[in-house]
């Protein structure tokens, strides 16, 4: 199969294109150089010219205070640019998976959601994954996987955040009142790519299985590292931020569960991911800092 990946210079984007670039897929992965998002011509162009089975689009403009500054800029990305895409996956008659967020939900529910429960972002940046959402949902080869918490070997993330501050603090305040599934994007991309050969569309929620709080998910990287230092557990309410986050978004994914299986816990990718990052240079750094100031 042919697959355009958009959004190869983030976390899941680099995990598709090494699992897909495997000798049986023809795979293009081009930059924002190449294909960007505010840039009609460059999307049609790539769309056109490469004529994929697929496209999965994890591209996204994913700085949620920052949009809510920069309001024009994140919609013309997250919302305008996946329309024109999904205008362009007609032209070729290709598939489109378009990768969101559970910050499209408000977070009130008090019980998981359901890829068919009602939509209410309370962020610019919810709003803007909404717009694209319905691009993409409004053509019968459109599929939206709506996922949260992502942690990957490539860039930043939360658990690279803790590791980093460990090496310097006893003790960090982490909120304890916002709760999801940390996503590693591996187990995330092999779903992906699993969905991406189902004659379906609509809606699926993909996440790590093993629900927990941001204070919870410190703890856990804490003390599977070793590591002593302290987690305060705050509320979101002496955490401010410029825009507003969802409390509670745990999200359903029976769906996902009956079409393709479960993803693994959030435990056991944790632990694979471990494995990842003792590889890494800076962060086999990171960690070793980390864990010898508790050995003193």
């Amino acid at each position: 199969m042919k697959y355009l990946i958009t959004g190869i210079n983030g976390q899941l984007g680099h995990d598709l294109y090494k699992i897909l670039n495997d000798g049986k897929n023809e795979v293009f992965a081009p930059t924002s150089l190449t294909l960007n998002l505010t840039d009609p011509v460059t999307i049609y162009k790539s769309v056109l010219e490469f004529h994929p089975d697929v496209i999965i689009h994890g591209a996204a403009y994913t700085a949620v205070d920052k949009a809510e500054e920069e309001k024009e800029y994140a919609e013309l990305v997250n919302a305008v640019g996946t329309s024109r895409l999904v205008d362009a996956a007609k032209m070729v008659n290709a598939k489109i998976i378009y990768v969101s967020t559970d910050y499209v939900f408000d977070g009130t529910k008090k019980a998981p959601y359901k890829f068919y429960d009602d939509v209410n972002p309370l962020n610019w940046y919810g709003k803007t994954k909404r717009l694209g959402e319905e691009a993409v949902l409004d053509y019968e080869k459109g599929m939206v996987v709506r996922t949260q918490w992502v942690f990957g070997i490539n860039g930043k993330n939360f658990v690279k955040t803790m590791l980093k501050l460990a090496r310097t603090k006893d003790e960090v305040n982490v909120v304890a009142d916002q709760y999801g599934a940390p996503t590693y994007t591996v187990d995330l991309a092999e779903k992906l790519v699993m969905l991406s050969k189902l004659n379906e569309n609509g809606i699926y929620h993909a996440s790590n299985s093993g629900d927990m709080s941001w204070a919870g998910f410190a703890k856990m990287i804490f003390a599977m590292n070793d590591i002593k230092t302290k987690v305060n557990p705050i509320p979101t309410s002496e955490y401010k931020t410029t825009a507003v986050r969802p409390l509670d978004t745990r999200l359903d994914k029976s769906r996902l569960a009956n079409d393709v299986g479960d993803m693994p816990s959030s435990m056991d990718a944790f632990a694979r991911y471990m494995d990842e990052l003792i590889n890494d240079e800076e962060m086999s750094l990171v960690l070793k800092e980390a864990k010898n100031r508790w050995k003193k």
